[in-house]
């Protein structure tokens, strides 16, 4: 078979020990769909590029140790999680800042400008859809319950909300890297705060404060395309269920219809195919949307669900024959 008759590649960008990634490359493995993994953290010690743009648009190549893809036959790009962009470590670290950069928005630029690719989701799309208050604004303009929140670094402000709405939980905007003793990693959670604790510290950056919602449980709801999977999660002792995924149990619900109106309208607004929502439920049986990951992790789900969800990402990534707007 010639390269002109070869079917168009799935490019994979994500760093090499994904393994919510794996389960995807194995699915479109057993349906011989060419993959080319590739992780921008490893440009440009084992990647090397080579694009050409003229009157007829981008063309070149992509090589890693094991792939080669011609630029204008990828079919579709999943983005993960990649590594950073890097340079050479023989460089000084001013020399390697500047490499790094010009990585990022050469290497970068041209995987974002696939010809004819569809994006699954687009990284430009994806860090448009990160910033969490542009991310509850959006929700409540597409239909979807949303706490009353507080987006502030003024310490009165934030205890005058936390008495009228109390009790009330401090979230972080994202979660950051953060490292404690011995550089060990560390993950600020979902707490409640009393405001008499809310002290001068609130001033040193942005925080949020929502009301305490009173649910009965919690929903991960992953849409791929047009798929919607919805699993209720039971069993959380706490406030934040990702400290207790020993004591969870999971259960493939039905989407109630506003609910996948509200999300659907939602991914639309941000260009998006695939969003991993966090909602509560409380008593009355409402969905409260907390948040949408456009690149959430799904694969810790019991087989099963895991196994949809992956067989809906390969559908998306195999069939799919339009490009995704940028």
């Amino acid at each position: 078979m010639g390269e002109a008759d070869r079917e168009p590649a799935v490019l994979l960008v994500t760093k090499v020990d994904d393994t919510t990634a794996d389960l995807v490359i194995e699915q479109l493995n057993a349906r011989r769909v060419p993959v080319v993994r590739l992780d921008p953290g490893d440009f440009p010690t084992t990647v090397a590029v080579s694009a050409y743009v003229d009157s007829h648009g981008l063309s070149g190549s992509l090589r890693t140790p094991s792939r080669f893809a011609d630029l204008r036959r990828i079919r579709s790009v999943y983005w993960r999680r990649p590594s950073p962009y890097t340079a050479a470590g023989d460089l000084s670290a001013q020399d390697a800042r500047w490499c790094a950069e010009q990585a990022r928005y050469g290497l970068g630029g041209l995987l974002g400008a696939l010809p004819g690719a569809h994006y699954v989701n687009h990284p430009w799309r994806n860090r448009a859809a990160e910033y969490k208050p542009a991310q509850l604004a959006t929700a409540t303009r597409c239909g979807l319950a949303v706490l009353p929140t507080l987006i502030t670094n003024d310490a009165e402000r934030a205890r005058q909300f936390a008495a009228e709405h109390a009790p009330v939980v401090y979230k972080p905007v994202r979660n950051s890297d953060y490292r404690g003793e011995g550089h060990r990693a560390l993950t600020v959670w979902v707490e409640e705060v009393d405001p008499a604790d809310i002290d001068t510290g609130v001033t040193r950056t942005v925080h949020v404060f929502q009301p305490r919602l009173d649910k009965v449980a919690d929903v991960r709801l992953t849409v791929v395309g047009d798929h919607f999977f919805a699993v209720r999660i039971d069993g959380s002792p706490g406030l934040d269920w990702r400290r207790h995924y020993d004591a969870l149990s999971y259960a493939l619900i039905e989407t109630p219809p506003e609910v996948a109106k509200g999300a659907r309208t939602y991914l639309d607004a941000f260009g998006l195919v695939f969003g991993a929502f966090d909602f509560g439920v409380d008593r009355h049986g409402r969905w409260w949307m907390y948040e949408c990951n456009p690149n959430g992790q799904w694969a810790w789900f019991p087989d099963p669900i895991t196994a949809r969800i992956t067989n809906a990402l390969a559908d998306q990534l195999h069939h799919s024959g339009q490009p995704h707007a940028r």
